[in-house]
């Protein structure tokens, strides 16, 4: 008897769905993934340090200038995105896509990218001082180029940044 009245009230019931058709409920549907998506959006000079941004979007976005200092971005994207001179410092990009984007200039001092994927990106003139870029994929000639000013231990991982270069 129980269970015939718990499904008559499951179909009593009304369901509750967000909306998908094309721009209505983005920010709502961002949401319910627990995740904000800044994809092709411009946050140039943004402020999100110290957020929790993991697996967030930044896919084609512009972040030049923004200040990423202290975020959690694990797993987020930043493939074919613009963040000349952004700040990511003790950030932790950790298995975040990152490949053909740009991060000249940028602050990755003691930054933790363990496993990013930063092919065909560039980092012309980042501060890499304790960056961790253990199992990075990047490309050889970035690598090259990073490992002459490369220096410093990451302070959470304890990682030469040399060595997680491979330098």
């Amino acid at each position: 008897m129980c269970a015939l009245l718990l499904g008559s009230w499951c179909l009593a019931a009304p369901v509750v769905a967000l909306d998908t058709s094309a721009g209505v409920g983005l920010q709502d549907r961002a949401l319910f993934q627990e995740r904000v998506d800044y994809t092709l959006t411009n946050q140039s000079d943004g402020d999100f340090h110290g957020q929790v941004l993991t697996n967030t979007s930044f896919a084609g976005a512009v972040g030049r200038g923004a200040d990423f200092s202290g975020a959690d971005l694990h797993g987020a994207i930043f493939t074919q995105g613009a963040f000349a001179e952004a700040d990511f410092s003790d950030a932790d990009l950790s298995d975040s896509l990152m490949d053909r984007a740009d991060f000249s200039g940028t602050n990755l001092t003691n930054a933790l990218l363990n496993g990013v994927i930063a092919s065909g990106s560039s980092f012309a003139g980042a501060s890499i001082e304790g960056a961790d870029f253990s199992d990075a994929l990047l490309d050889r000639d970035d690598v090259v180029r990073l490992c002459r000013d490369a220096e410093g231990v990451n302070p959470i991982t304890g990682m030469a940044t040399r060595d997680s270069l491979g330098c």
